[in-house]
């Protein structure tokens, strides 16, 4: 990990030190998502099928969840799996119901001139999940229940095929738990272009969706951003994935703990980046020592590494520099462990998700706390949110108004669309006046 002193740097050097991977915008990504998606447009399943093969080594493969399937996926994992399932499908089920949207009341802003905001579920989502290396079912829980809680009609859910062939039962029971009548094989930015095109395969058709969703590594995140670019393209929820973290700790910090915590998204992808910003040269020294002490047992401490070597380790002179450098970054993940963490968070402004205070593990918040793990990356938290049930809403606005609303409005209104230059639109409120 790189370690920068914060205060000595002008604005350009914050800049440079906060930088993302130079992968994530690499041009040999942007042409290769492309190229993947320019075919599927024109050859459909044929292409999806081809780059499978290609890239994953298996065609497409559609699970359907029977009870069959379902009981098989159970019976496969220990009780203690498949409570620990149950357990986080309930916490993202309970706070994604109490946080769903309703429609607003009416507000009249002129006797007889009433408006409110109306909240609908959109009709379909593509929920990307990503696999591969691991198979991450925990991101599958984080996508699909808060869509049916939302009213989605359709959910597809596609993850890319794992290495033996067959699906990790946990993906299945994850699957089962949220309802879904299918899953997928099928995964990179060849899924993305399938749901984004639509794509008749071997095994039954993928339908092209509204809104795609879902974190995944930089080709995933390309072809998410190039597929909702294209005329009638779907709408994206946010830039998701490669993962990040930063964690602010002071001298009362636990290395083990914060080591532990960096190396939590570390493991995840070559890619992810995770920084440390401290006040204590103490605390960073020992936890650097605590990471490499941890990484000796880690059973994916190659990808780990990888990922440290475009860390970074911020040292500030206090913590409001902390909270400077979190804001300027946007982190992904943030987790604030210090003495007083509660009093750091009214001063942050951009983080897709916070963890306040040392108990407050990334960990729990990925799997079981309730909130969606599937959160803004890039930067984009200085203007987007994570997933939430409202992600997979829209909302319209609707207008009542009695004629003697229209007598006393419609004047005001006819006078602002001449003063535009619009007379039909001064006719039409003209017309609700009588005159």
């Amino acid at each position: 990990m790189r370690l920068i002193d914060w205060s000595s740097l002008d604005a350009t050097g914050r800049e440079a030190a906060l930088a993302r991977p130079a992968r994530r915008g690499d041009p040999a990504v942007v042409d290769g998502v492309r190229a993947i998606l320019e075919d599927v447009q024109a050859r459909g399943g044929t292409a999806v099928t081809e780059w499978s093969l290609k890239l994953d080594g298996a065609p497409p493969r559609r699970i359907a969840i029977t009870p069959e399937v379902e009981a098989a996926a159970r019976a496969a994992l220990p009780p203690s799996a498949t409570r620990a399932l149950r357990i986080a499908a309930e916490n993202v089920r309970v706070f994604h119901e109490a946080t769903r949207p309703g429609d607003s009341p009416w507000i009249e802003t002129t006797p007889g001139v009433r408006s409110r905001l109306a909240w609908r579920p959109i009709r379909s989502a593509g929920l990307y999940v990503p696999g591969g290396t691991a198979p991450l079912f925990s991101s599958l829980l984080m996508q699909a229940i808060p869509a049916a809680v939302a009213g989605v009609r359709r959910r597809v859910a596609v993850t890319p095929p794992p290495r033996d062939g067959e699906p990790h039962p946990a993906m299945i029971a994850a699957a089962a738990e949220a309802g879904l009548e299918a899953l997928w094989l099928v995964g990179g930015a060849q899924a993305i272009a399938a749901l984004t095109f639509g794509a008749v395969l071997d095994d039954g058709e993928i339908e092209p969706v509204d809104k795609l969703f879902g974190p995944g590594n930089a080709w995933v995140a390309e072809a998410k951003k190039q597929a909702t670019a294209l005329s009638g393209g779907p709408a994206v929820d946010m830039p998701a994935g490669p993962s990040e973290l930063m964690v602010i700790a002071d001298r009362d910090a636990d290395p083990e703990i914060v080591a532990a915590d960096l190396l939590s998204q570390a493991e995840h992808d070559a890619d992810a980046q995770v920084l440390l910003v401290s006040d204590s040269r103490g605390l960073i020294e020992a936890t650097l020592d605590e990471v490499e002490r941890q990484l000796e047992t880690l059973p994916r401490a190659d990808v780990a590494r990888a990922s440290l070597a475009q860390g970074r380790v911020i040292r500030v002179r206090d913590l409001a520099g902390a909270r400077e450098a979190a804001n300027a970054y946007g982190p992904e993940h943030l987790s604030i462990q210090t003495v007083d963490a509660e009093a750091l968070l009214p001063g942050i402004e951009a983080a897709g998700a916070v963890f306040v205070g040392r108990w407050a593990a990334e960990t729990l918040g990925d799997y079981a706390a309730g909130p969606s793990h599937v959160l803004p990356t890039d930067g984009a938290a200085r203007t987007l949110g994570g997933i939430c049930t409202a992600s997979f809403m829209t909302w319209m606005s609707v207008q009542s108004v009695t004629e003697a609303g229209a007598a006393q409005l419609a004047p005001a209104a006819a006078r602002l669309a001449r003063m535009e230059g619009l007379e039909a639109h001064a006719r039409a409120a003209d017309l609700r006046t009588g005159s």
